[in-house]
């Protein structure tokens, strides 16, 4: 399958789930967040039998490319919110996985992140927030250092977990917002640091319900980044 298919696939897909999230049918809504989940994640996460468009990329940063500048994200609309428009490949997967991380546990379930100290020391990560603000001297230190190996081992953990999460919802949570506190702890862990570059990332999730992080975070977020390091480095035709 080509790129163009998948990305076809998933916008379809995504199109139906919005639709879904607007309605009141809570198995739907599951079937589908599960689904478009499924599609950006690499397989190992839902079990899939074909490759994903995560699968595609994961691939190339493990063969020895972790360090390949690619563009920050498919839009250019939000780059006035960080601290660099390039970025190296493995910053992908961290930035998207360490979102999905805290929004998933701290957020939509009320429990602790999946990341600690442990985490970071098998990763070699220099920071513990989502890599918003670095500069460009500081993000490819920072992708020079990480261990592609584990940093996949903390994604296939992040997605799994996130399933989980989301086969619990209620329609009442998916309709709903969380509490500010809730939010602020995200800071107070160092999900996000107190640059505007960063800190910008609590007033948008404060005021998503968990549809809107259904939405953005566990899935589309996925897609504002991959399609970068695809097109790209031309991984798939």
């Amino acid at each position: 399958m080509n790129k163009a298919a998948l990305y076809k696939a998933f916008e379809t897909k995504y199109e139906e789930l919005k639709a879904a999230l607007a309605g009141d049918d809570l198995e739907r809504m599951k079937q589908l967040t599960l689904e478009v989940h499924a599609m950006v994640h690499p397989a190992e996460v839902s079990g899939a039998s074909e490759k994903t468009i995560a699968d595609y990329v994961l691939d190339y940063m493990l063969a020895g490319n972790q360090n390949k500048l690619v563009p920050r994200q498919i839009w250019d609309t939000d780059l006035h919110y960080a601290g660099t428009d390039m970025v190296p490949l493995c910053w992908q997967f961290w930035h998207t996985y360490r979102i999905e991380d805290l929004v998933s546990n701290i957020l939509m379930a009320d429990q602790d992140q999946i990341f600690n100290d442990e985490w970071q020391k098998k990763i070699g990560a220099t920071i513990t927030d989502t890599g918003n603000a670095l500069e460009p001297d500081e993000v490819r230190d920072f992708g020079e250092k990480i261990n592609a190996e584990a940093l996949r081992d903390y994604m296939i953990t992040v997605g799994k977990n996130t399933r989980t999460i989301l086969e619990k919802l209620t329609l009442d949570e998916i309709k709903s917002m969380v509490p500010e506190e809730w939010v602020m702890r995200i800071l107070e862990v160092g999900g996000v640091t107190t640059d505007f570059r960063s800190v910008w990332l609590l007033v948008f999730w404060g005021r998503l319900t968990r549809a809107g992080m259904i939405l953005t975070p566990m899935t589309y977020h996925h897609m504002m980044h991959l399609p970068a390091c695809i097109d790209h480095l031309s991984i798939i035709d």
